[in-house]
């Protein structure tokens, strides 16, 4: 896991953990961590501004915290990855976001699950909601990135999490497309041109031994 910290212009302190980078053609781990805090940082402008604004002029009135906790699932895991794991990162703004983060969490896990927004699970089709479920609260997905967010209004966490998986998502656009520009034409996402091993593992019993000599007893029954 890779962790980066730092404090927005207002004194929120943000913090962006990755537990894995699926991106790792584009950035190494401090570069994908330094790119979520970065998000991270603009979120916290956006709730220290609606936070401190007027009654009439922030998204669905005034938000009752400087705080937020984010959930971010990764978009390239499979269906089959458990909950924790198709977790790729969570960003928290404010001294007061962690006890969100479960509630984010709940959320973000719903939409993965039903494959739509888990609000409307909790608002029109409780019985998709089991012991343990989040009793409010909207998610976010844009373009099959999915975002939890916790702390606020459920449609002030909806207007910030749909805001992050924008960003989140204009930003991975734009770094595929200069490593196109960089690297040329290729078959693979990868610095070498080559598959994800997972790949070859799918079709490694169809496939000639690089050598003869390697085949083992196994391989010739």
């Amino acid at each position: 896991m890779t962790t980066r910290e730092s404090v927005s212009e207002h004194g929120l302190t943000v913090r962006a953990q990755h537990r894995h980078n699926p991106y790792d053609h584009l950035f190494d781990d401090a570069g994908f961590a330094g790119l979520l805090i970065d998000l991270g940082l603009r979120r916290a402008a956006s709730i220290w501004r609606n936070h401190t604004a007027a009654a009439g002029t922030a998204p669905r009135d005034p938000y009752p915290r400087a705080s937020m906790g984010f959930v971010l699932l990764d978009p390239t895991a499979g269906p089959w990855a458990p909950d924790p794991e198709s977790v790729m990162a969570v960003i928290t703004v404010g001294e007061d976001a962690h006890r969100f983060l479960p509630k984010a969490a709940a959320k973000a896990a719903g939409h993965r699950r039903l494959g739509r927004n888990y609000g409307e699970a909790v608002l029109t089709d409780p019985h998709l909601c089991g012991g343990g479920a989040f009793r409010y609260g909207h998610s976010a997905e844009i373009r099959g990135q999915i975002v939890g967010a916790s702390s606020q209004s459920t449609d002030q966490d909806l207007f910030e999490a749909a805001r992050l998986a924008t960003d989140l998502v204009d930003a991975l656009a734009e770094a595929q497309l200069s490593w196109e520009d960089r690297t040329g034409p290729s078959d693979w996402y990868s610095p070498t041109d080559t598959p994800h091993p997972r790949y070859r593992d799918m079709v490694a019993f169809a496939l000639p031994p690089a050598d003869p000599s390697t085949i083992t007893s196994t391989q010739m029954i």
